[in-house]
């Protein structure tokens, strides 16, 4: 089985790139939701209190991902906190939900996350798509969605710029176009994840 990891920037259409694929019959591990799922943990808040302070977690006792997200956004040296004590327990959480997929027999299964390359995910991963677009249509889609402008420059300027995940990436999706443009785009991609499919059951073989 293989392990496809799906990524792009904000606005690229990565989440819809995914979905596709799900359609198409692949698993997807969202590891967005993944994330929110193991901060709620009871070993994740208690890091949270020891580390930050009891105001970072509601009532209900999950975390209050929009207060802790703009502490983290001021302070790199906080943000690295959050991530010692997110990151190991999300990556065991992804190899659990891995070696589901292969107990299934699953010919491959798709990881969809924004900070593959950022979080040196890609080496755990045996091949990797960046969905990318033009910076512009980017910029375009996420005002529509109503996002500040000021925000916009931000988040982009938080992740690896598109260029070089491309040159990191196994296989390149291009979302400039319609949706119709973008299924044309995975069926052609359809027929290289079967090759790669072949390509590993071939290694299995030797």
């Amino acid at each position: 089985m293989i392990t496809i990891g799906v990524t792009g920037i904000i606005g690229s259409g990565k989440t819809t790139v995914s979905t596709m694929l799900n359609k198409a019959g692949y698993t997807v591990v969202d590891l967005d939701n993944l994330a929110k799922e193991v901060s709620d943990s009871a070993q994740v808040i208690d890091d949270i209190i020891k580390n930050f302070g009891k105001q970072y977690i509601k009532d209900d006792m999950t975390v209050d991902a929009g207060a802790l997200r703009a502490l983290v956004f001021k302070d790199k040296e906080h943000l690295k906190i959050l991530e010692q004590i997110v990151h190991p327990r999300l990556v065991a959480e992804m190899e659990k939900r891995i070696a589901l997929e292969r107990q299934k027999g699953a010919k491959a299964v798709i990881i969809d996350g924004p900070l593959i390359f950022e979080k040196g995910l890609n080496k755990e991963l045996d091949k990797t798509i960046v969905v990318s677009a033009q910076m512009n249509i980017i910029k375009e889609r996420l005002v529509r969605r109503g996002m500040e402008k000021e925000d916009v420059e931000r988040r982009i300027a938080n992740q690896i710029p598109l260029e070089e995940k491309e040159r990191l990436a196994d296989y390149v999706v291009r979302n400039n176009g319609s949706e119709e443009d973008l299924r044309k785009e995975l069926e052609i991609l359809l027929e290289k994840i079967k090759t790669w499919e072949v390509e590993d059951t071939c290694i299995l073989m030797n």
